[in-house]
Parts: structure tokens; sequence; C-alpha cells
């Protein structure tokens, strides 16, 4: 009776402890580091916030679903404060003290240019929310920047949806106005490029810096050269003060562009009443809820519309949307590769048919942006909100 009792007991015991995988390795509970470079003050602020508050809003869904695999995200978000040298030295820090698998941003171009160098240094895969094409092509080149991704739209693909608007028009008589910031030479150098592929004599070619306050005399120099139509290329304040100079001048008969740069309604509001009629291009998500059911990005951005406007009480933008496509990208990326910095840079590379708040993306060895003109909705001013531009 023993014997068996004992029988029983042993076969009980090794039952028990062949069940058990002592080879097996534990789940790992260690975070997942993002990082992200944003000009979260100073005087890209208008770009930051938005990307800011959607990642943080991405960052804590994405958790409470369970992380990657298990596995939380870890967000380190750094103030740029809107300096390309403070960003580059966040990029740094960032790659280097915090050990971040990624980074996204920084929020403008001129930031994000001077921290090409530091992605390959680091080799850190880096997903800009600038627009600047100059970022994704080695000026000499023309290839891709081996570390460096970007979601925002190309400013030569701006160009080129409002050049064939006009084409469309018969405009071809135009005044350009830009600033002097990296952001607004990237878009003269395009504006000038692309004018002769479509028929576009620019009249007029006026610069301006980031401090001007005298817009009323720019434009009376513009209109003395009487363009049928203006394109004024920059970002922020100066945005406002040229549509409202317009305004006060009388000249809606020459009709204003703005750059893709213009995509928040706030600048709109900002404007009080003097944006009436301005057009511009814009990505789907700033105008979901205008979009035809059938459109491939309809669900994805109604679906962040919802979310933003839930949690932070105000509408939706193109910069909190490239912050969006941008995390979600890199999400997909390390689902993939694990915490790999070059596998993760490969699984970027490899994005194809990735629908976002700024497109379909498709990504490629020869095409770190993955975006083409279709990413683009000619848009118009009506009632101080958007509208399709016909």
């Amino acid at each position: 009776m023993r014997i068996g009792l004992l029988v029983v007991c042993f076969t009980a015991i090794s039952f028990a402890f062949s069940s058990c995988d002592f080879n097996q390795t534990p789940v790992s509970t260690e975070p997942y580091k993002i990082g992200a470079v944003l000009s979260i003050t100073g005087g890209a602020s208008f770009l930051g916030n938005p990307e800011k508050k959607t990642l943080e809003m991405l960052t804590d869904k994405l958790n409470r679903q369970g992380g990657i695999h298990g596995q939380p995200i870890e967000l380190i978000i750094r103030d740029s404060k809107s300096s390309p040298t403070l960003a580059a030295e966040a990029v740094t820090r960032l790659a280097t003290e915090d050990n971040v698998l990624a980074i996204i941003g920084p929020s403008t171009s001129g930031s994000t240019i001077e921290s090409l160098p530091l992605s390959l240094k680091h080799e850190i895969p880096i997903i800009s929310c600038a627009a600047s094409h100059k970022i994704v092509q080695h000026k000499f080149t023309r290839r891709p920047y081996s570390w460096v991704f970007k979601v925002a739209q190309s400013d030569s693909m701006a160009v080129e949806a409002i050049y064939a608007f006009m084409q469309s028009k018969n405009i071809r008589k135009i005044a350009v106005m830009s600033i002097t910031s990296g952001y607004g030479l990237s878009g003269l150098t395009e504006l000038t490029r692309l004018a002769m592929d479509y028929g576009i004599d620019i009249v007029a070619n006026v610069k301006y810096k980031p401090g001007e306050k005298d817009f009323e005399s720019l434009l009376k120099k513009v209109r003395s050269s009487r363009p049928q139509a203006i394109v004024n290329w920059s970002i922020g304040p100066t945005q406002i003060s040229v549509v409202k100079a317009w305004k006060k001048l009388g000249m809606e008969r020459t009709l204003m562009f703005q750059s893709h740069g213009f995509g928040s309604l706030k600048n709109v509001q900002l404007a009080e009443g003097a944006a009436e009629g301005v057009f511009l291009p814009l990505g789907a998500v700033n105008i979901a809820r205008i979009l035809p059911e059938s459109h491939p990005q309809k669900k994805v951005t109604m679906q962040y519309t919802r979310e933003f406007n839930d949690m932070y009480n105000e509408p939706v933008n193109s910069f909190g949307g490239h912050a969006w496509d941008a995390f979600y990208m890199l999400v997909q990326a390390i689902e993939k590769a694990g915490p790999d910095r070059v596998k993760i840079r490969d699984e970027i590379e490899k994005t194809t048919g990735f629908v976002g708040q700024g497109g379909v993306f498709n990504m490629s060895i020869s095409d770190h942006a993955g975006l083409d003109r279709t990413a683009f909705n000619m848009i118009v001013v009506r009632n101080n909100t958007w509208a399709l531009a016909r």
C-alpha cells in the first residue's frame, strides 16, 4: 500500500515538473521606448501642441489595449522650443541617454534638416512630421537619407495640387510671397521649379522675414504686377497677417492661395473673416466629415476626429494627423521587428498600403515619403470652415 502511494506521488510530481518549460523565455514587461522631438513652445508651437496631444492620446490608448505584444509604450517627449539647434540636441539625448528605439519629429523642416546627420551617426530611425522634400532627398544624390522618413505631404506635392487646380481654372499669371525660413525657401524652390510644367508665369516674387509686419506695402507691390492669383508660402502668424492685409486692401478678385501650412481651422478663426475664399491643399484628416463614404481614408480620419474631439474638445488638424501617422507606422514596424533599431528602420521602409491621416503610404528603398499628389484635396474657406473647391 505504501509502495503504491509512493508511486502515485512520484508520478504526480514528475508530471508537474514535466509540464513546466524551464527553457521558455519569460514575457518581458520592459516598455518599448519611443522618443519625440516637438515644437511645444516657441514660434512653431501651433505644430507641436497638436502633435504632443495626439501622441499622448494614442500612447494611452495603446497601453490600455495591452501595448505591443503585452509590452507597454513609454513615450519620451522633448521640447525643441522651435529651435533647430535644440532639436538636434534633443535627438542626440533621446538616442544616447534615453536609448529610444526611434524618434517621431521634429515638427519643422528646419529642425529636421538640422538633425539629419544625427540619424546616421546614432543609427536611429526618425519619422519627421515636417513637409520639405529635402528631408528625404539628399541634395546631391536626390536619394533618401537611409534612417529618415517623413509623413507630412511634401511641398512639391502641394505645389502640384495648387498648379493643377489653377490650370483647370485657366490661371496663368501669379505672384509668389514666401517667408525666409526653411519651410518658405523649400516651397519657393518648388513653386519656381514646377511653374513651367503647368504653364504658370510668376510675375512677382516677394520674400519676407518671419518678423515682417507691413504686409499691405508688400501686397501693393504685388498688385502692381497684376497677377490673377497670389500664392503665399509660410507658416505661423504671417499667414494670418497676409490674408488680413489682402482683405483690407480689397484684393479678393486676385485669388489667394495658401500652402498646406495653413491647415488648421484656428488659422481661419484668427483671420476673423479675412480668410473667406482662400484656397489651399489639404489632406483628408482636415475634412473627414465631408469626405464621401467611399474615400479610402474616411474610416481612419473619422475615428481620429471623434477621439481627439472627445478628449480635447477641439478640432483636429494636419499637424496632429502627421503625429498619428508617424505613431502607428512606427508601432506597426515594432510589432514586426521587436526592439531592434535596424530592423525597425527596415520595416518602416517596407510600409505599403498604410491608410493614414495624410494619405495612403507606400514607402520603398527609393521613397521615404510614400505619398503622391493624390494625398491632397483642394479646399476653399467657406463660412469659416473647409469646403471642397470646385
